[in-house]
């Protein structure tokens, strides 16, 4: 009888040099995938779980050291009661299966957004979770949550205008580094990909600041099958671009 062939591993072939340092992805089509299906939507969002998982392992595996994930926008508050109630339920599950491994793998878990409007029970253990996994020094896994980058950039722009207020800071001095010292991604590197899941060619106020030299990188595929294979696609992508920002090929020594 004829041995089964090996799974071969999607990420092993990548050039770990070429990697990108923080990766963003805005993690669509949970719902359009379990209606596809005739499921349910919330199926849909525990199968996108799922993948979170796999990215994560998958990132720290490769030394990424930044992965920041589009969990929960401001604008989705508006969706169904239920189906809001089901993501927070959703989420209370992975913080408690994921601490340990997060605690075992050396990976900080951050949280950006207007977490207060989470409900107390969830920010509770939020809280927690970051507070245990606080000496995680080989990957920060930041969950963007109740976010919005417009509301980001408003708060920071606040915070200048209070400190210039106070007498604590020059107007005159105020540049792009006392801007994103005062963003909840402050002491994060910037993002050098952004990946989005579903089809979709927008970035939905994601993190505006922080992709602005970032390489995009789009996919049909819906984020339940979005998986070690799909991710090294676009881990390959961004390994193929020349990342110029401005110069010309010639200043960098490249072609074209």
């Amino acid at each position: 009888m004829a041995s089964k062939s090996k799974k071969t591993d999607p990420l092993a072939s990548l050039d770990r040099s070429a990697l990108p340092r923080h990766v963003a992805v805005i993690m669509d089509g949970n719902g359009r995938w379990a209606k596809s299906k005739g499921w349910r939507r919330v199926r849909g969002h525990e199968e996108g779980a799922e993948s979170v998982r796999v990215i994560v392992r998958s990132c720290r595996k490769l030394g990424i050291d930044a992965l920041t994930l589009y969990a929960f926008s401001e604008e989705n508050w508006a969706r169904p009661k239920a189906e809001v109630e089901a993501l927070m339920r959703l989420l209370g599950r992975f913080l408690k299966k994921e601490r340990q491994e997060m605690l075992d793998q050396g990976i900080r878990l951050n949280a950006i957004g207007s977490i207060e409007r989470l409900p107390k029970s969830t920010r509770k253990l939020l809280d927690q979770t970051m507070a245990d996994t606080s000496q995680g020094k080989d990957m920060v896994l930041t969950l963007a949550l109740s976010y919005g980058g417009r509301q980001e950039l408003t708060q920071a722009a606040r915070r200048l205008a209070a400190d210039a207020a106070a007498g604590k800071l020059d107007p005159e001095s105020i540049g792009e580094d006392a801007l994103a010292a005062r963003l909840y991604t402050a002491g994060l590197p910037e993002v050098d990909l952004m990946i989005r899941t579903s089809g979709e060619l927008r970035v939905s106020n994601f993190l505006l600041w922080q992709i602005a030299y970032a390489e995009f990188y789009f996919t049909d595929t819906f984020f339940p099958d979005f998986r070690e294979a799909e991710l090294a696609r676009a881990f390959q992508a961004y390994a193929d671009r020349e990342r110029r920002f401005g110069q010309t090929g010639d200043q960098l020594g490249v072609s074209g």
